[in-house]
Order: structure tokens, then sequence, then C-alpha cells
């Protein structure tokens, strides 16, 4: 057992825990790029686009996030790809938060009123026109409180990449647990860290919500 006073396990959770919020901001802003594509693809009239990112949708919606770790890790290790955690906890957050993503803001982008795509198409605009000048400025209104609530679920996510030895949060958790053999202590600190980062953001989409409830 090694010695490690309760300011040393506290330094080496803060630690390893900027790489759980550095992989959920790229797992955000890649994963919201992507979904801004497959929205896109999504909302489009050209049916093989639809069909598409319907297939993504469901592959990535439909398939446990540890699999698509398992699959992106150790199975591209099978075809000799050598890839690191880094970027296999990167790649499957990201291709997980995209789909969910562009579902989010499908249901804000369908919530627009017809008249308003019938009011742009009238004026000549194409469809990205359309969704760039009238829809997407009118869905981003709707869609900012579920996209802050699902940030949570991302930074819980980050948690599963440490079966694939990625070293964030839990993963370092579970080190120091062995080392010290203080579980309680370890995963204890653990979950305050987690809910000190997932709490405010918690608050603030309900914030956001009361807002916009109120404002319409």
């Amino acid at each position: 057992m090694s010695d490690f006073s309760l300011w040393d396990i506290i330094r080496n959770l803060l630690l390893a825990g900027r790489w759980t919020v550095l992989l959920s901001l790229i797992a955000f802003v890649c994963g919201g790029l992507v979904g801004i594509a497959i929205l896109m693809m999504r909302t489009s009239s050209a049916r093989l686009l639809r069909k598409f990112a319907v297939m993504y949708i469901e592959l990535f919606q439909g398939t446990p996030l540890l699999m698509q770790l398992f699959l992106l890790f150790f199975g591209l290790s099978l075809t000799g790809m050598q890839v690191s955690p880094w970027l296999a906890a990167s790649v499957a957050l990201t291709l997980f938060t995209s789909a969910y993503l562009a579902e989010i803001w499908r249901g804000c982008v369908e919530a627009i009123p017809r008249g308003q795509w019938e009011a742009s198409a009238s004026t000549a605009m194409t469809y990205i026109e359309q969704m760039r000048h009238v829809i997407l400025p009118q869905a981003l209104r709707i869609a900012v409180a579920p996209t802050v609530g699902f940030s949570v679920q991302v930074v819980k996510a980050t948690a599963v990449t440490s079966i694939i030895g990625f070293v964030e949060l839990t993963k370092a958790g579970s080190m120091i647990s062995n080392a010290t053999f203080a579980p309680f202590t370890v995963y204890g600190l653990i979950a305050l860290m987690y809910f000190c980062l997932c709490f405010p953001l918690s608050l603030y989409a309900r914030r956001l919500e009361r807002k916009i409830n109120v404002s319409r």
C-alpha cells in the first residue's frame, strides 16, 4: 500500500480531471460540427442523403458507446492500424455525440412553423440559404437548452473511455484506489468531481429552458 495523503489523492484526481474536461470539449465541438452536417443531410430533400443520415444516427444511437470504443481501439489494432487511446476516445465520443446532437437539432428545426419554409422558398432561397438565414437562427434559440443539457451526458460518457486505458478521472481513480486501498474515499471524491462538472451545466440548462418558456 502506498502512502498517499488526502491531498495527494485530490491533486492526482484533479490532474486527471483536466483530461476529462478536454475530452468532453473535443467530443462536444467535433460532435457538434459533424452533427450539423448530419442534420443538413437529415433534413435535405435528397433521399440518399436522408437515408445515410438516418442510418448514421441509428447506428451510433443503437449501439453501446462501449462497443464503439472496443471496435475503434481493439478492432482497428487487429487490422494492423495502431490507434492510441486518445484518438480512439476522441473519435468514438465525437461519433456518439454527433448522432445525438443531430437528432436533438432536427427536432428543433422541425419545430419551426412550415410557413417559415414556404415564405423563404417564395423568395427563391436555396435550401442552404433557407437554413442559414431563416430556419437555423430560430431553431438555435430552441436548441440551446437541450444542447446544454446533453453536454452533461457527454461529460459522464467520458468515464467509459477508461476501459481502453485512457487515463481520465475514472481511470486515474481506479489506479489510485488500487495503490491506496481506499476505494470509498477515492470513488467518493470522483463522484464529487463529476457532480461539480455536471451540476452547473444542469442548472444552466434548466435556467435556459425556463427563460425560453417565459419568452414564448
